[in-house]
């Protein structure tokens, strides 16, 4: 069974859409990573990118383009980036197989990687699409 490095539900990418459109300044897209945060362990970071960055791995889905931190995409393999509202607050999620848990609070999250192979072949494939 194979994965995507990454993928974008309708609603993530309608709302990196409206973000690039109200963008003061150019945004290419997106850019997702993990850093050392939290009583879990990990946090999910998401910033703009104005330009790709050398070494990222690339993700286009829905009409959007990702792009995944190189140190991120053991832990992102497979991922589904979401977006979601409700009355207190709106946000991304991320459905990730490599989850092990998260805090209480869900500012952070436990990861392991994802299997070695699995990353080869994801990447195989991203480099066929293109």
């Amino acid at each position: 069974m194979s994965f995507a490095i990454m993928s974008l539900t309708d609603a993530a990418a309608d709302r990196i859409k409206e973000i690039i459109e109200d963008s003061d300044k150019p945004v290419a897209g997106v850019r997702v990573g993990v850093k050392n945060a939290g009583c879990a362990g990990m946090a999910y970071t998401l910033d703009y990118v104005d330009a790709p960055v050398e070494g990222d791995d690339h993700v286009s889905d829905k009409g959007v383009d990702v792009w995944v931190e190189p140190k991120a995409t053991l832990f992102l393999l497979g991922t589904v980036m979401d977006f979601s509202e409700d009355k207190l607050k709106s946000g991304f999620t991320f459905n990730n197989p490599n989850q092990d848990g998260a805090c209480g609070c869900g500012e952070s999250v436990q990861l392991r990687p994802a299997d070695l192979a699995e990353l080869a072949k994801a990447r195989a494939s991203a480099d066929v699409a293109h």
